[in-house]
């Protein structure tokens, strides 16, 4: 199948679901949009965003070569469907043959992987990592994951398990992770957990400004904890302390295991992250060797839901190159 300039990238988060236009060379989004992931509507969000872009591209007159898809879990790439994961943000989409369903709607091809691993390729197509033979993409949002590109290589693993950091267990005696681990990294840093763990932490400090900063209707979120942590909040403080030696200790792990060129840092997260860099990168040289970690391009990039669609776009491009590699 030959590749023309203009895809279809969607990005299915664990609170967001986006879709957009994208063009396959370079990575502009033309057109794209938005919707909450919520209600346990997730393939009608999906099936719906698409249906828009497509008529956007109909009424540009552009022509879609095909359409990539990024899911929260772990992917059986050749069946095109989210495998049951433990824990799953979204679960009814848990064995939904994804890219039959789409690909039947809409008369595309249609490839569907992990979202970390699309947003991976994009930062290496046309991102922060462009260029690179190698790069890690970390994404901290609702929950943490990795995406892995080696020598020009999506390295998916056996079960395409493989960058699931958000379950690398940092703790002997941590928290009890939804996947059935103990001290899973993802429930230090994830801003999934960020109110369970001010409801854990809360006897130990009763006075803190978290204990009224949400509610039923409006869970604390991770902006409170930061902003709380920022203006000398006990409680708040001692919980990003944690999150910052534990996201230490993941680019410690990842530039040990794999020595990227690239490691780009990203997701919700990380607007709350980037004022503390310099105490990460600090608290990072204690927890790998020297070289490989100066070697290592750390780059933390704000996130930004417009750009992720990207990463379907370049799911597509990535796998239509493969099969032209195979045929």
């Amino acid at each position: 199948m030959v590749l023309t300039d203009h895809v279809v990238g969607a990005d299915v988060g664990a609170s967001t679901i986006s879709a957009g236009l994208v063009c396959a060379s370079d990575g502009v989004v033309v057109e794209d949009i938005q919707a909450p992931a919520t209600g346990g509507n997730a393939l009608d969000t999906i099936t719906r965003l698409i249906d828009h872009i497509l008529a956007a591209a109909a009424r540009r007159r552009l022509q879609v070569s095909g359409i990539g898809i990024g899911l929260p879990g772990l992917i059986d790439v050749e069946k095109g469907r989210m495998s049951w994961t433990p824990g799953a943000w979204l679960p009814e989409l848990d064995d939904v043959p994804l890219a039959s369903v789409i690909g039947e709607r809409t008369g595309h091809r249609v490839f569907v992987d992990n979202d970390v691993n699309a947003l991976a390729l994009a930062e290496w197509m046309f991102g922060a990592g462009r260029g690179a033979s190698s790069i890690v993409t970390m994404a901290i949002g609702t929950g943490v994951g990795a995406g892995l590109v080696l020598d020009g290589t999506l390295v998916r693993g056996h079960l395409g398990a493989a960058g699931e950091i958000g379950h690398l267990s940092v703790s002997l005696r941590g928290p009890l992770c939804p996947c059935g681990a103990i001290g899973c990294l993802g429930m230090y840093l994830a801003g999934g957990f960020a109110a369970e763990q001010v409801r854990n932490r809360l006897a130990e400090h009763p006075d803190s400004v978290l204990a009224r900063a949400g509610d039923d209707d409006r869970p604390v979120t991770t902006e409170d904890i930061y902003a709380a942590a920022a203006a000398g909040d006990p409680l708040a403080r001692a919980i990003v302390d944690e999150a910052c030696e534990v996201l230490a200790m993941g680019i410690g792990t990842i530039v040990t295991m794999l020595n990227p060129e690239v490691l780009v840092i990203t997701g919700g997260v990380i607007t709350s992250l980037m004022p503390l860099r310099e105490d990460i990168m600090e608290r990072a040289r204690h927890r790998v060797l020297a070289a490989p970690l100066a070697a290592t391009s750390v780059r933390f990039v704000p996130n930004d839901k417009r750009a992720t669609v990207r990463g379907g776009a370049a799911l597509v491009r990535y796998e239509m190159a493969r099969e032209g590699r195979e045929a």
